[in-house]
């Protein structure tokens, strides 16, 4: 052993042991034998499964709480929905920022976990407000003809978005902290992390499938108090999972150098400061970088070269860019065509939350005598898709391709994200053509005027476009997961996470407004709009058709960035 104390011999076992950059719950080396890996992440994807089942318990069918006992229009409700939605995943990207800069993935997970049962707890006490409204209003048919009061919405609201700022930093980090007790250096290793996000999301459907079948009939059938407050125990227990796993955890180790983000902006400072100097050899290049080859930087983006050029104002600050720092935030700046042109997919995915349970509720939903399947309920299917398909992903459809592609993960990130969206064009074209035939079966009945008669049509008929949104949930949001998590820098891994979080929440934001502008353009003059109270006058059918062209659209300008795309660090596609 050496005088400093490090290890001589590359091949002692010590060192082999342990993990580079990561230590344990004692503040020292992490073992490879006794920290991390599957062990660790059972309690991390128990904690996510909790979560998730909490969250989904609430959002699978708050657009029906919204139309019901808060007397919401089912335009108004969709529109609360979808903001709330996209606000909560576009709030990880706050959450991850923290984590990352300051308080690290483990205290973000417990404080974030605490404001999440308390936003549940208030939740659950808006329910209650709202079961002592006067029997008359519950009873109505008249949806605007009793509002509620107005601090009970307030308190709902308010409520609501506690729990999306707890989100904000519960999601990102506990997929990120996850996939750290993985160690991408060590082969066995590698591939676990790979299988990692596929075996979280099968737990996690597993748990949905049964949470929102069981909830949603609660919430419908029984009590929204109860419905409410089911969640807000399953939030308990996730914390619990959470802290029982904390000595078994691998923790990341900041280095000592400048914060993540403050170095990739001074490069693009030092970029803008250099815009107009044009260096007439690579000498000037190097001696920015001060000794550094200029070939080590990649192609792309070369206007992020000139961060490597000493100035006077460089000179101040202590030293110029160094080609590493230059590198990330080209790996940065890369991913933002793809992030973008996936944004339509989103738009298309929001729509399993509230349009298609309306839809739902309007139909056949009968099941024997006397029992009617909650329209929420429906989107089960979705997740019983996914948990269904992920073990035949993971353990047919990779080993089949690796034997044609000769990739470890059969397929690469990019191809994995593009079949997705190309299902989810076909999904959300089916959805039009369903919505086509239950609008004729309405007017064949003489339906159109009575909104609260079912429509003869089985319920059934939604099943195709819930399982295709599954199929599109195994290939592109798992693939975005992976892609997001793996091509950022090491230290913004709960970034990464919380950018693929970002799509689905200005996804949200984007079918909002396009609900918004479409109904004032349709809906005036007297007119019936796309989004009419009155489903049987509505005509969801053109909107459906209408993001199922954006998105295909949306999925040419993807596999344009997707075919010239340069995978950092390995250097090839995984």
């Amino acid at each position: 052993m050496a005088a400093n104390g490090m290890v001589d011999g590359p091949e002692s076992p010590l060192l082999e042991d342990t993990v580079a950059g990561a230590v344990d719950h004692t503040g020292l080396p992490a073992k490879r034998s006794t920290s991390g890996g599957w062990s660790s992440s059972y309690f991390i994807i128990g904690t996510e499964v909790a979560e998730r089942s909490a969250y989904f318990g609430i959002e699978a069918n708050l657009v029906n709480y919204l139309t019901g006992p808060l007397r919401q229009s089912t335009a108004m409700a969709a529109k609360n929905v979808n903001t709330w939605f996209g606000i909560t995943t576009l709030l990880p990207l706050v959450g991850a920022f923290v984590a990352d800069s300051y308080m690290g993935r483990y205290r973000t997970i417990v404080i974030a976990s605490l404001l999440y049962i308390l936003g549940l707890g208030l939740l659950t006490m808006s329910a209650v407000l709202s079961s002592h409204n006067p029997s008359e209003c519950q009873n109505t048919r008249k949806i605007m003809s009793c509002p509620p009061p107005q601090c009970q919405v307030i308190f709902l609201f308010l409520s609501l978005y506690l729990v999306a700022v707890a989100e904000g930093g519960h999601k990102p980090c506990t997929q990120a902290f996850g996939a750290d007790q993985f160690d991408g250096r060590d082969s066995e290793e590698g591939k676990a992390k790979s299988s990692y996000f596929n075996w979280l999301n099968f737990c996690v459907g597993i748990s949905l499938s049964v949470s929102m079948l069981t909830l949603s009939y609660i919430q419908d059938k029984l009590s929204w108090v109860l419905g409410f407050g089911i969640p807000c125990i399953l939030m308990v227990v996730a914390l619990l999972l959470f802290l029982l796993g904390t000595n078994t955890y691998r923790y990341s180790v900041k280095r000592a150098d400048k914060n993540p983000f403050v170095r990739i902006s001074k490069v693009f400072v030092e970029a803008a400061r250099n815009w107009r100097l044009n260096p007439s050899s690579e000498k000037a290049i190097e001696e920015g970088a001060q000794g550094t080859l200029s070939h080590q930087c990649s192609p792309e983006f070369n206007f992020l070269n000139k961060a490597l050029l000493g100035t006077k104002f460089s000179e101040e600050d202590g030293k110029a860019c160094i080609v590493n720092e230059v590198e990330e935030a080209k790996a940065v700046l890369r991913l933002f065509p793809i992030w973008s042109t996936c944004l339509i997919y989103a738009m298309v995915l929001a729509q399993s939350s509230t349009f298609f349970t309306e839809q739902g509720m309007t139909m056949d939903r009968s099941i024997g005598s006397g029992f009617d399947i909650p329209s929420s309920s429906l989107k089960s299917f979705l997740t019983i898709t996914v948990v269904l398909f992920i073990p035949i992903y993971d353990l047919v459809f990779v080993p089949i391709a690796t034997v044609f592609t000769r990739k470890p993960s059969g397929i690469t990130m990019l191809q994995r994200i593009g079949i997705g969206m190309f299902l989810s064009t076909i999904s959300i074209a089916i959805a039009a053509l369903v919505e086509m035939k239950r609008l004729k079966i309405a007017q064949e009945h003489g339906l159109v005027d009575m909104p609260n008669a079912t429509v003869p049509m089985r319920v059934w008929w939604l099943v195709p476009q819930y399982v295709l949104f599954g199929l599109c949930n195994v290939f592109t949001t798992i693939g975005l997961q992976e892609f997001f998590y793996d091509q950022v820098p090491n230290e913004l891994r709960s970034i990464g996470v919380s950018l693929y979080l970002s799509i689905i929440g200005v996804g949200s934001f984007l079918s909002s407004f396009l609900i918004y502008f479409i109904e004032k353009a349709t809906g005036g003059d007297g007119q019936d709009s796309w989004f009419n109270d009155n489903l049987n006058k509505a005509h969801l059918d053109y909107f459906y058709w209408l993001l199922s062209g954006l998105n295909a659209v949306g999925l040419a300008t993807y596999m344009h960035f997707a075919k010239s795309y340069v995978y950092n660090r390995r250097g090839v596609p995984p």
